[in-house]
């Protein structure tokens, strides 16, 4: 067990936790958009969320100012935090509008909203689990669509309940995190997503 549970770290790392996002709107709501819609959409989050910042680490670890993927230093964290808070403006902006996905734009406003936290609290010196506040924050967005569109299956927010134990586990196997940040980070994630919840439940 000691062997898996670091592999979670890698396969619910905040930065697929977009996409995991995004395909499970597009399974709930399968019949409103188009095939041809749905590759798109996938596309954009594909590129704004995953490859863009995935070449910008590379940029940032051949200048020495990152060293791993996992950002296990507050110093480190700055600059990539900064960058993701951009990317999701421009989603919010300009791909996932309100009009056309509206559950999904909240989403990404609180991923916007918990990404602009856990800046501010890098900044005190504070350092939140970034995985805890991405895989929370997933829960209850799964949860709050499966209310909203009324789909009676509690099968995903337990499902999503028990990753993110898992994912705690693994932090802490991996001596990333104390517990105490774990808290931080599941706190950060839950906080905005709970807020819009509101906005579109």
């Amino acid at each position: 067990m000691k062997k898996i549970l670091p592999l979670f770290s890698y396969i619910l790392h905040p930065i697929f936790i977009s996409m995991y996002a995004t395909l499970f709107y597009l399974y709930c709501k399968d019949d409103i958009f188009t095939t041809q819609e749905k590759y798109f959409v996938l596309f954009q989050i594909l590129v704004i969320t995953i490859i863009v910042p995935i070449l910008f680490f590379m940029l940032l670890r051949s200048t020495g100012h990152v060293k791993s993927m996992m950002l296990p230093e507050n110093s480190q964290r700055r600059i990539p935090l900064i960058l993701q808070c951009f990317l999701y403006i421009l989603l919010v902006k300009r791909s996932i509008v309100i009009m056309r996905y509206p559950e999904l734009h909240f989403f990404f406003l609180g991923a916007l909203f918990t990404t602009i936290l856990a800046l501010v609290l890098s900044l005190f010196k504070i350092k939140a689990s970034l995985h805890m506040a991405a895989i929370s924050g997933f829960t209850i967005f799964a949860v709050g669509l499966n209310l909203h569109l009324q789909l009676h299956n509690p099968y995903w927010g337990a499902l999503l309940i028990l990753l993110s134990g898992i994912t705690a586990s693994s932090r802490l196997e991996m001596n990333a995190h104390t517990p105490k940040e774990l808290l931080i980070g599941l706190f950060v994630g839950v906080l905005p997503q709970v807020l819009f919840l509101y906005l579109w439940l």
